[in-house]
């Protein structure tokens, strides 16, 4: 059967380009000392998918005790064995480049296909993330329950106690990840080529995330190694990369903690070949900027605080964006609660999103502070507590923009918990779903008719509730007639 996985696996790369007829023997060799194979025995090439055909390669090294039987050493192998079909980023590079020149689109079409063939991008993952829609007061919300990215093993956890420390690479966004071999610390990415994008004039690289949360979900990040900021050059790099790849969206994560992504130690943007709900969001009411004529300027209809700027002069857009965030950032309003900063330490942030519509430039600014209190130590502008059973982290860019990321543990969670309420057993005895104990209550309180078939349903909606709840507890003008007039007030001193 390894003979006939590995025929297919390079039938694979023949196919969808990766290697050329030529390559063949070179990699078969590369493969065979990689298996501890001594002999070739040509056999018919096995069909199936890449992950297929990895996971009988996988099993194969581990009953041959080549590497231990867990999630993380299993994904180091399978990437060493993807490795060997990945070309030099020289080649990736110039092929992109000649994508790019057909047309932008037809650049990442390529790069994305390819990221897929080579499982950097491990698609069938993804395709089991638990996915649907909830119709809220604000347009239509995306959830998501992770269950792609794998669980670490006990054995992973004790052994990776034992693992040198290195800071090389200084962090998951470095350059120098392509080609690492990774370790039980840090992930494997020999089949990783980032391609090589010129922002202000600056050498930055694209890739696609590897547990991507919707479609084409891609990083862009700076070639050196410096933190997330928020200033008024941010706005430029997000217009360039837009203008370079106008059928993507671009956004970054606030550069303050609890209200900035989980990497703000490496300056990076996240994007992709989707429509967020909030792009689909209308203004409510827009302003004029006296200062900038050429932008159109409004209060968006959405649960968190934002602000759409549009035009066609880049240069004023990227003008009147720094002006807002200057004034945010020294901006108090103690009946909103809102503290610009408190003992020297700066609160108030921006989570800038970048796309090109209709012609023109327009970029969505959703205010962020990330006060804390002693009966909110999370964040003031954070989910309440009585939320958190089902979502807790950080509110980041992309959920700001309506995608709600809920952790693995929900996909049983909410299974446990389903059977339970429809067999009436102890949910409050049960630590495994106790979280959910006071939530459940109200929902067969609300939903007398919850029963066997529509339990799923009614489970999906009251999630959506929860994210829609989420979203409104992070914006810092609340949706209220005094907050509405709260925000008015700010957009007074534009």
């Amino acid at each position: 059967m390894i003979y006939k996985a590995v025929e297919g696996l390079i039938k694979h790369s023949l196919n969808c380009g990766l290697i050329a007829e030529d390559d063949i023997l070179v990699v078969r060799n590369q493969l065979m000392d990689i298996l501890k194979l001594t002999e070739w025995y040509q056999k018919e090439p096995l069909s199936g998918t890449v992950e297929k055909l990895l996971n009988i390669i996988t099993d194969y090294a581990c009953e041959k005790n080549i590497i231990e039987n867990t999630s993380v050493q299993r994904d180091l192998f399978d990437t060493r064995i993807m490795g060997v079909f990945t070309p030099m980023p020289r080649e990736v590079n110039a092929e992109f480049q000649r994508k790019y020149a057909e047309s932008p689109e037809n650049a990442t079409n390529w790069y994305y296909n390819f990221s897929k063939n080579l499982n950097y991008v491990r698609a069938e993952r993804i395709a089991r993330d638990l996915k649907w829609t909830y119709s809220s007061e604000y347009g239509t919300l995306d959830i998501t329950i992770n269950r792609s990215k794998p669980e670490k093993d006990p054995r992973d956890i004790a052994n990776a106690k034992n693992q040198k420390s290195s800071d090389y690479p200084k962090c998951q966004l470095c350059a120098e990840n392509m080609g690492f071999a990774g370790n039980l610390n840090h992930p494997a990415r020999q089949n990783l080529r980032p391609v090589n994008i010129n922002i202000q004039g600056e050498k930055w690289y694209l890739q696609y995330s590897p547990y991507g949360y919707y479609n084409e979900h891609c990083i862009l990040f700076n070639s050196k190694h410096v933190p997330m900021i928020i200033d008024k050059t941010v706005f430029e790099k997000l217009f360039d990369f837009a203008e370079q790849f106008p059928h993507y969206t671009i956004g970054s994560n606030a550069d303050l903690p609890i209200v900035g992504g989980s990497i703000l130690s490496h300056e990076h943007f996240q994007g992709g070949k989707y429509q967020f709900p909030m792009e689909k969001a209308h203004v409510e009411k827009y302003f004029k900027m006296k200062k900038f004529p050429q932008v159109t300027a409004g209060i968006l209809r959405w649960p968190m605080s934002v602000i759409r700027l549009a035009s066609a002069d880049r240069k004023q857009l990227s003008d009147a964006c720094t002006y807002i965030l200057d004034i945010w950032k020294k901006y108090s309003d103690e009946n909103s609660g809102i503290f610009a900063g408190t003992d020297g330490i700066p609160h108030n942030t921006v989570t800038p999103v970048a796309r090109i519509r209709g012609g023109n430039f327009e970029c969505d600014l959703v205010l962020r502070n990330n006060l804390t209190s002693e009966e909110r130590p999370l964040g003031i502008f954070h989910p309440n507590p009585s939320l958190h059973h089902i979502k807790k982290e950080n509110i980041g860019l992309i959920e700001v923009m309506g995608l709600a990321v809920l952790p693995s543990r929900l996909a049983e969670e909410l299974d446990i918990l389903k059977n339970s309420m429809l067999s009436g057993s102890d949910i409050y005895g049960n630590p495994k779903i106790s979280s959910h104990a006071e939530w459940a209550e109200k929902i067969l309180g609300n939903h007398p008719e919850f029963n066997s078939d529509n339990a799923d349903s009614i489970l999906k909606l009251e999630v959506g509730k929860v994210f829609e709840q989420v979203l409104c507890d992070s914006g810092v003008f609340k949706r209220t007639d005094s907050g509405k007039k709260a925000f008015e007030k700010f957009i007074e001193m534009l």
